[in-house]
């Protein structure tokens, strides 16, 4: 997103919180992608910022809403309500002060588990986790979407998200939160909490797993492994696949694909 477009982004979401009585003096960005995560203060607000068009918002806060009522580790939402302002949706979270840099693995997996266990008795309309895979293949096996990714690399992205296939062909699927990544979860004085709902998918529990660090698989019960590190194929490709989409605004997106795809390529030596 450009400056301008980010100070927008940023006054959208304090004239929201102006709008509820909220006192949003300051502003700070804590995270910048597509989408805007805006501390205010001092109400200590945490605003999640995104444009209009990408209409995610209601169906994040529907989703998180459910999960905070089942008591799951879940960020949960300060006002139930999307509000428009300026081109952009603008939600409001209870905002978490972190209590360490990191979640250690053990505790990870139990977290993970427990959302699992929650997202099993949602009553939403998701995708399966092979729409995903889908979207990421049609950019990499067009050239005229990705004209600059190298022949040698298209091949071995477009093979390795073929994957997909088997592993929806096994079965045994469930709500996902679809992205678990340590940037998603936040560690908390109230324990760990997971933020970011908008991924939501239908797949196999080894498909959420292959987004976390290696050593939380080891605190998770009845993982399949075999089924595991196809799955960590699948994701490494995908997320390697989206940088080379037009529309994408990852921060220094080029460099990370390079690195996902180097992830990839030493996965798949093994």
């Amino acid at each position: 997103m450009t400056d301008s477009r980010a100070a927008r982004a940023v006054a959208a979401a304090r004239e929201v919180a102006a709008s509820l009585g909220l006192d949003a003096a300051d502003a700070v960005v804590l995270h910048e992608s597509n989408k805007y995560a805006v501390r205010l203060r001092p109400c200590d607000v945490l605003a999640r910022v995104a444009p209009v068009e990408e209409q995610v918002s209601r169906f994040e806060l529907d989703v998180a809403g459910k999960l905070a009522a089942a008591g799951a580790p879940v960020a949960e939402p300060r006002v139930p309500h999307v509000f428009e302002r300026d081109g952009f949706t603008v939600t409001l979270w209870i905002y978490y002060e972190p209590a360490a840099p990191e979640v250690a693995p053990a505790e990870y997996a139990a977290a993970l588990e427990s959302l699992h266990a929650g997202m099993r008795g949602l009553d939403v309309d998701t995708p399966r986790f092979t729409d995903r895979v889908a979207e990421a293949l049609a950019i990499v096996a067009d050239r005229d979407v990705s004209p600059g990714l190298p022949e040698a690399d298209r091949t071995v992205l477009v093979e390795a998200l073929d994957l997909g296939r088997s592993i929806a062909a096994r079965g045994n699927e469930q709500v996902l939160h679809g992205e678990p990544h340590p940037g998603n979860l936040l560690a908390t004085a109230e324990g760990p909490r997971f933020i970011d709902f908008e991924t939501c998918c239908r797949g196999p529990v080894e498909f959420d797993l292959a987004h976390a660090p290696g050593a939380v698989a080891d605190h998770y019960r009845g993982v399949d492994r075999g089924l595991l590190r196809e799955c960590r194929i699948v994701m490494l490709a995908m997320i390697t696949a989206w940088r080379w989409d037009p529309a994408d605004r990852f921060p220094d997106g080029m460099r990370f694909a390079a690195e996902q795809l180097a992830l990839l390529k030493a996965e798949l030596r093994r």
